[in-house]
């Protein structure tokens, strides 16, 4: 998902980009029952490989992690990075959606729920214009388990509600939306661009949730300047 990212390190930053638990092709770990194991998962990540103090991005659902982390974990940011997500809890037509979903990838595999997304999580332009973008996304959402997807759904069902963490963030940090972002859409991004002190917020046009696959040259650009100039 973060590939392309890597080759941030050529202007100097380490650049980590690890894999959720159960995404990274049969570890044999058990899949997730919250937001909070991916966090403690980054966190002993971080401690095996030594390292004391990060940038912390989070794109969606690695965005609620970073929130985790600011709960738990906070001696370890010196910034953050909040990319296509947002501080709200899920709904209760959200969770009806995510218990859907479950039923789906139970009954007909990741491929179904591939198809089920994909016109969520890609902007029309990209839709239209993109068709490589679309084979990308596919091809990462169908290459993950069944497992691995169904414990994701259930801790992005159950994660908290982090509005009330926003006013206490007092770290540089840059928000990230696409334009045509309907998940996480532009006046979630607002919402805490508002709440969160001296925050910068960055909208790409003719992208959707996946920024930093739909317009990279713009999602790498923003990163960069931030990276380079408020971190």
């Amino acid at each position: 998902m973060l590939e392309r990212q890597l080759a941030l390190s050529e202007r100097g930053w380490r650049v980590i980009a690890p894999h959720f638990r159960g995404f990274d092709g049969g570890s044999g770990d058990p899949p997730a029952h919250s937001i909070d194991d991916y966090a403690g998962d980054v966190v002993d990540l971080l401690d095996a490989l030594h390292i004391h103090e990060a940038v912390f991005g989070g794109l969606s659902m690695g965005g609620y992690v970073t929130f985790a982390l600011v709960r738990h974990a906070s001696r370890y940011i010196r910034g953050l990075i909040l990319a296509d997500t947002k501080a709200q809890a899920d709904t209760a037509d959200a969770v009806e959606g995510r218990k859907r979903m479950i039923e789906l990838v139970g009954t007909k595999g990741p491929a179904a729920v591939a198809e089920e997304m994909l016109p969520k999580l890609l902007g029309d332009n990209t839709r239209r214009t993109r068709p490589e973008v679309v084979g990308r996304v596919r091809a990462l959402a169908t290459s993950s388990s069944a497992e691995a997807i169904t414990g994701a759904l259930r801790a992005l069902m159950t994660r908290p509600d982090s509005t009330p963490q926003l006013p206490t963030i007092h770290l540089p940090t840059l928000i990230i939306v696409g334009a045509e972002d309907t998940v996480t859409p532009p006046a979630a991004a607002s919402e805490m661009h508002r709440a969160i002190a001296g925050s910068e917020l960055v909208t790409i046009p003719e992208a959707g949730h996946l920024t930093n696959l739909e317009q990279p040259d713009a999602f790498d650009g923003a990163i960069v300047r931030f990276l380079d100039h408020r971190v």
